[in-house]
């Protein structure tokens, strides 16, 4: 006889854990959605709504990991469409508005980098599914960073405009990047039980990466310390109330839909 599969069980901590990083992908790939029908060139279009396409195929795994731990017994499709905005846990980062290219670029390659080295460490996680779930999404990260590094150092040490705007969107984001690695009870917990890494750690790898790439794009790390945080907790700006409004919209219209 074959063993029983086990079956999750409620964890709090766990739970959050995992709506963290499905909203991180839902948000962040909503935001780039928008950008489908209006990319600055064909190719870069069809490129960046396979990347949202991506994240929101990787917000599912972990909606569905979420569920399993929910103690309220929501399902996944609860969980993405029937939450109000202070319910949502993902970093402020990834709800700010897209502005321009260069914003959506910069905010897509400060994501890409510190998501990448997390999924890098999270494959070797002891929960079964953390791990299945990140070896999967890792391969499609893994270009996601190749994508945006390829525009930051494109734009960056392109003409004086581009560097100039691409410079403003690396200044004006910076202060949400620190929310990345600002450690919390769950996030200690997790370290705990070695399903997740140290992200202090992470920090210093990231700074060194981040920093690598701008020297290539002769573009210069912001000097500012001071670093907004509260996503992870449920405090959004103005802009995540209008993006999670549309995203719902219809869901909410017709909750009992058959499609």
């Amino acid at each position: 006889m074959s063993e029983p599969i086990a079956v999750p069980q409620p964890d709090q901590s766990r739970f959050d854990f995992a709506l963290r990083l499905a909203d991180n992908c839902l948000v962040l790939g909503q935001r780039l959605a928008e950008w489908c029908g209006r990319g600055p060139e064909l190719e870069e279009d069809m490129a960046l709504t396979n990347i949202a396409l991506d994240l929101i195929g990787q917000a599912q795994l972990w909606f569905e990991y979420a569920s399993e731990l929910d103690a309220q017994q929501r399902s996944a499709d609860a969980l993405a469409f029937f939450r109000d905005q202070n319910e949502f846990r993902n970093v402020l980062l990834v709800e700010q508005p897209n502005h321009d290219f260069g914003y959506t670029i910069t905010r897509q390659f400060y994501f890409d980098s510190f998501h990448y080295l997390l999924l890098n460490e999270l494959v070797a996680s002891t929960d079964q599914r953390v791990r299945g779930i990140s070896e999967m999404a890792f391969k499609e990260v893994a270009y996601h960073l190749r994508h945006s590094t390829a525009w930051v150092c494109r734009l960056g040490d392109g003409t004086a405009e581009s560097h100039r705007r691409i410079q403003q969107a690396i200044s004006d984001l910076w202060c949400y990047t620190g929310e990345l690695f600002a450690p919390d009870t769950v996030d200690a917990e997790m370290f705990r039980d070695r399903v997740a890494p140290d992200l202090s750690r992470l920090q210093i790898i990231w700074l060194h990466q981040v920093n690598s790439i701008f020297k290539q794009a002769t573009l210069q790390l912001p000097e500012s310390i001071w670093m907004q945080t509260g996503g992870k907790q449920g405090a959004h700006g103005e802009s995540m109330g209008y993006l999670v409004g549309e995203m719902q919209f219809l869901r909410r219209i017709y909750p009992d839909a058959q499609w």
